[in-house]
């Protein structure tokens, strides 16, 4: 009985876990998809710069 348990958890946390990722994705992919080009440019240019990382 206690193996059924740990499988059956195990298995819930798995689907919890790929539900989380996949709202999680959605969300970065609307936010995106709505926000102007020029505002994404400058902020992965911050990014870059705030990681030590040249862009030009």
């Amino acid at each position: 009985m206690t193996t059924q348990t740990q499988t059956a958890s195990t298995a819930r946390a798995g689907i919890l876990s790929a539900v989380f990722a996949a709202a999680l994705g959605l969300g970065i992919i609307a936010l995106a998809g709505h926000v102007q080009a020029s505002a994404l440019h400058d902020a992965a240019h911050d990014v870059r710069h705030a990681t030590g990382f040249p862009c030009h």
